[in-house]
């Protein structure tokens, strides 16, 4: 199992990776990849340190407008 990724094992998978989907959309496809692992490492980053606590969002009874109690009447 570790004779797994030798050289001409990637470069294989190189010419198969060309051929399935062509010149244009490698680039694409390599973009996405980094981005999605660069997102992934971000989140366990993010998992692993300890958070903060959440500042208190609670408006105010003063800013906040009062509730309706009387429901708009329907025109039959």
């Amino acid at each position: 199992m570790g004779d797994l990724l030798q050289p001409w094992h990637l470069v294989v998978l190189g010419v198969v990776a060309f051929l399935l989907f062509g010149a244009k959309r490698l680039p694409e496809l390599g973009k996405g990849l980094g981005e999605g692992l660069k997102g992934f490492k971000e989140g366990l980053k993010g998992i692993s340190e300890p958070s903060a606590p959440a500042p208190n969002t609670q408006q105010s009874a003063a800013a906040a407008p009062p509730p309706q109690t009387t429901a708009p009447h329907e025109q039959k």
